[in-house]
């Protein structure tokens, strides 16, 4: 028996992925590997339906914290004023992105587990001095889904342009692209897409990617990405195992019905677990509607360890 995965990513691969993967040996420099790569950025366009004409899908090599990186690095200006939304590990972790490419930032935090304080986000916002706020969509920390909606709103309302660490939620929970706020979102092959680690994406507004901004990195700086990538070309070598893989398991996303049926089917299993758990005596950490589909943490029972 094979063993599965029960961590939030990488997953365990289906049976196709896994063939896609060991396919064929393919040159990052050949027409083959370029109509691969147009496939998956069209697909990836596809997830939730983008048009093309106002939004890019730009594959980078590397895990999700580099599409984190790449994001925060090129399309947030030099003279920006950041507001970071922290509530665990991963809303920290965009601070000190942002802190290390020397963006001015201050954190809007929250203990682990604790909601997004909407209320000081307005009244922040309201006062001015943000042009942009970084916020995390699935906090995996903890399992908590944040408001990404009322998030986006309010940016929305204060004009605020909204990048988003969506590296936990892409493919399988909802995502209001259509919030003017919304500029980008980073994510990766290997969670919810049910793609290999190693390749990592960002979607954003093609008028976000057109902006002149001085590259603070060489191999992050996500114009140079997605300009190669758009004359069927590439920077640096890519992860062409993970397109492959990518490929397949996008084909497999969209015949099962596309990110909201992956969202229900995690949703059904999520629910069998804290059933069992509840007869068990093993009680759930956050309320099941302030969590994610993807994951759920649960208290220790008493005597135990972790």
């Amino acid at each position: 028996m094979r063993p599965i995965l029960l961590n939030p990513g990488p997953v365990s691969l289906s049976e196709g992925v896994r063939r896609a993967i060991a396919r064929v040996d393919l040159c990052h420099r050949e027409p083959e590997y370029f109509e691969l790569q147009d496939s998956v950025i069209q697909g990836l366009l596809d997830v939730y339906q983008r048009d093309a004409a106002a939004w890019a899908a730009v594959l980078i090599g590397g895990s999700g914290t580099s599409a984190l990186e790449a994001m925060i690095a090129s399309l947030v200006p030099h003279d920006a004023r950041v507001l970071v939304l922290e509530n665990g590990v991963y809303g920290e972790r965009l601070s000190r992105i942002a802190s290390i490419h020397g963006i001015h930032n201050q954190a809007l935090s929250a203990a682990w587990g604790e909601p997004v304080d909407l209320a000081a986000l307005d009244d922040l916002l309201a006062k001015g001095k943000f042009s942009h706020v970084l916020a995390v969509h699935h906090e995996t920390t903890t399992g908590r889904l944040n408001p990404l909606d009322k998030i986006a709103a309010l940016c929305s309302a204060h004009g605020v342009a909204l990048l988003l660490d969506a590296v936990s939620s892409f493919g399988a929970e909802d995502i209001p692209f259509g919030e003017p706020s919304l500029q980008a979102v980073a994510a990766t092959a290997n969670k919810c897409l049910h793609g290999i680690p190693g390749l990592a994406m960002v979607i954003c507004r093609r008028e976000s990617l057109a902006q002149d901004i001085e590259p603070r990195s060489l191999c992050l700086h996500l114009q140079d990405w997605a300009a190669q990538q758009a004359k069927q070309s590439t920077p640096y070598t890519p992860p062409v195992n993970g397109l492959l893989g990518l490929a397949q398991a996008l084909q497999e996303l969209e015949r099962q019905g596309g990110w909201q049926a992956r969202r229900s089917r995690y949703l059904d299993l999520a629910g069998r677990v804290a059933r069992t758990c509840e007869d068990l005596g093993v009680r759930q950490w956050l309320p099941a509607e302030e969590s994610s589909c993807v994951l759920r943490s649960y208290h220790l029972p008493e005597g135990l360890t972790y």
